[in-house]
């Protein structure tokens, strides 16, 4: 099992509005086609203004197969206009786990 850890920074104050459009529009369409979301997170301390998510994956080939079809989605390209530009930055990890680390996800 792989999770992949999603940041993102916004600009000053659009952490409210961003995560609104997301639980209104984006996670009814990315949920079911990504599957397994682990968490989805703001922050309160240490940088500001940043949006977490976390997706778990059994494999490499599961993630880009599940990340194709989203990416295909219409219904997810125009949601991606509305908050692209609340969007300052991005960062994308693999977090691979440690080798006594054995969860059971559930979709």
């Amino acid at each position: 099992m792989i999770v992949e850890e999603r940041i993102y920074t916004l600009h000053a104050g659009q952490a409210p509005a961003y995560l609104r459009l997301y639980e209104a529009e984006g996670l009814a369409i990315q949920k079911p086609i990504l599957g397994r979301m682990v968490g989805y997170y703001s922050t309160e301390f240490g940088p500001l203004n940043q949006v977490i998510h976390l997706w778990a994956y059994e494999s490499l080939q599961e993630r880009e197969e599940r990340r194709a079809r989203l990416l295909g989605d219409e219904r997810w390209k125009a949601y991606v206009a509305k908050v692209r530009p609340m969007v300052q930055n991005q960062e994308n990890k693999l977090l691979m786990p440690a080798p006594f680390m054995t969860v059971n996800w559930q979709d």
